[in-house]
């Protein structure tokens, strides 16, 4: 057991320091000249040099790739090309609002995806069952963006309950904070919802095929009750791989959603570094995305030690 999750934890720092390497090849081998950005169209070539040379950006490629590593490593994500301000503090104060959207978008979409694609499964042979499928089937091909702009014609242009856009910190008010999410989150969830109700669904199916479930029906289980008690690990293996696996789907699909809504979050924040071509800006954002993504594959990874025997069983991986 405690070799296994060294081995993770090793295959999560090679991971994360071979993504660190792409990224920063990625972004500083896209065309066009930062420095020349920066000053505009009417800049000699004698200033463009003169400033790539104070940004640092004619040292070799391997050197500064070894200080940003080395920077990131201490917390420091470098210093913003465009406006010469850190770039932890950018990030980590647009991280308050990407984090409340992704984290809420996942919560309602388990709450909303668990029942929904349970009574899929249980109910499959009846008309019921077969509508909530189609639900989902539905929530499928919708664009979480096509969704939100939906959902806000509807409460806040048509029915004005809530905010179209803006956003107001959690710290000066929580109910303004509450409202100016809903939409948002409710955009988010509802498309997450629609794919994870599917595994759901499939999950449980593959739960009441098994010789163990039908047993345990047969000496007075409810239905319910036999899922519960008996195939809630299966099931549970099932919607945490897709969880990870849809992260980068939702961390994507967040970013969207803040330029249909407005919010100040990291997408905002990192189209206009990419607008700007403010490399440093954009390396720390993907560098954080990337961090998020790899973390949860190594907390599923972890997840499956402690749900699945199986796995901490003696010659298995």
């Amino acid at each position: 057991m405690r070799r296994r999750v060294w081995t993770r934890l090793a295959t999560f720092a090679a991971s994360l320091l071979a993504a660190t390497a792409l990224i920063f090849w990625v972004t500083n081998a896209l065309p066009g000249n930062v420095a020349a950005a920066i000053l505009g169209v009417n800049a000699s070539p004698g200033e463009v040099e003169k400033l790539s040379h104070e940004l640092g950006l004619d040292r070799p490629w391997l050197v500064r790739y070894i200080e940003w590593v080395w920077g990131l490593m201490r917390g420091d994500f470098g210093t913003s090309i465009a406006s010469g301000d850190l770039v932890g503090p950018q990030i980590a104060e647009r991280l308050s609002v990407t984090g409340w959207l992704v984290g809420f978008g996942m919560i309602g979409a388990m709450i909303l995806a668990v029942p929904l694609g349970a009574f899929a499964a249980i109910k499959r042979r009846r008309a019921s069952g077969f509508v909530a499928s189609a639900l989902s089937q539905v929530g499928l091909s919708v664009p979480a963006f096509w969704l939100g702009l939906l959902l806000a014609l509807l409460f806040a242009v048509r029915l004005r309950w809530l905010p179209a856009n803006g956003y107001v910190p959690l710290s000066e008010d929580p109910g303004a904070w509450a409202r100016h999410l809903v939409l948002p989150v409710a955009s988010l969830a509802l498309v997450q919802a629609a794919v994870l109700s599917r595994y759901v669904r499939s999950a449980v199916i593959e739960v009441l095929n098994e010789d163990y479930y039908r047993t345990a029906r047969s000496i007075g289980w409810s239905q319910i009750g036999a899922l519960v008690r008996h195939g809630s690990r299966n099931i549970a293996l099932s919607v945490i791989t897709v969880l990870a696996l849809q992260l980068a789907t939702l961390l994507v699909g967040a970013i969207i959603i803040e330029q249909v809504f407005a919010l100040p979050g990291l997408g905002t924040l990192l189209l206009s570094a990419v607008g700007l071509r403010d490399l440093v800006v954009v390396q720390g954002i993907v560098f954080v995305l990337v961090f998020a993504v790899l973390t949860l594959n190594l907390v599923t990874d972890l997840a499956y030690l402690a749900i699945d025997p199986r796995l901490r069983a003696r010659g298995r991986p």
